[in-house]
């Protein structure tokens, strides 16, 4: 809730400041030893915000989407540039994203009425219908601080992503600094991968480069020492980047 502000003179209370700077050293310390806790194979932590969906403001927790794939990313704020293809990227792959059994959902510390403004003032011109996807609102970086991504300096939540499984955990994260995007293909591809082992139960792996209908590997006492006979350094590479 926004806090009233009083405008006035007002003398200094030394007391209540040591104790102010005494609990913000212990949230500190919570927030850091939460931040430890983010780990692939672990769960993802839970939470609940506003957001712009579809024309409306609503209210979404990760902990809805249980039983479906994840695809969180956070951002640094609306009207940036970088985020502006990225989200429009990821908003033309959505049907795609759906097919796969994706959920998507947007983070930055932008209020969901930014977020309305960005989307009908600009983002409607780069994707047909805007974003389908929600757009949620983190105005204190509480979520991003849960996932290690929020900027203290700067306020804002950093270029985040976490791919989270149905189970709830986190099977990958990619953090960028503000200046570069992410590439849609490889997020859409590297969900694909873990798709895979995780219907196999683990009993295939996807080597470098791996995309749909390429060799997987399966681990166990006859592949150590022997992957040179199952793979070749081809298969790291699409068929255009392997004939460069």
């Amino acid at each position: 809730m926004p806090r009233e502000f009083k405008a006035g003179c007002q003398r200094p209370n030394v007391k209540k400041d040591i104790e102010v700077k005494e609990t913000q050293t212990e949230e500190k310390q919570i927030i850091k030893e939460e931040i430890d806790l983010i780990k692939v194979g672990q769960p993802a932590p839970d939470f609940t915000l506003p957001a712009y969906h579809n024309g409306k403001f609503v209210e979404l927790s990760l902990s809805e989407f249980k039983g479906k794939w994840v695809l969180l990313c956070f951002y640094p704020g609306d009207f940036t540039f970088v985020w502006a293809t990225e989200v429009s990227a990821v908003a033309d792959r959505y049907k795609e994203l759906q097919e796969l059994g994706v959920e998507v959902i947007s983070i930055s510390v932008d209020s969901v009425f930014v977020h309305k403004m960005w989307n009908d003032y600009e983002l409607l011109k780069m994707v047909d219908g805007g974003i389908p996807f929600p757009m949620g609102s983190d105005q204190d970086g509480s979520i991003g601080k849960k996932y290690g991504i929020y900027d203290e300096n700067g306020g804002v939540e950093t270029r985040g992503r976490f791919i989270i499984d149905p189970d709830g955990i986190v099977q990958g994260f990619e953090v960028l600094t503000p200046s570069v995007g992410r590439n849609v293909s490889e997020t859409i591809r590297q969900i694909k991968a873990f798709q895979l082992v995780r219907e196999s139960e683990g009993t295939e792996v996807t080597p470098s480069g791996w995309q749909p209908g390429k060799k997987t590997l399966k681990p166990g006492p006859e592949l150590v020492g022997n992957v040179w006979k199952e793979w070749n350094i081809k298969e790291a590479y699409d068929s255009a980047a392997a004939t460069e």
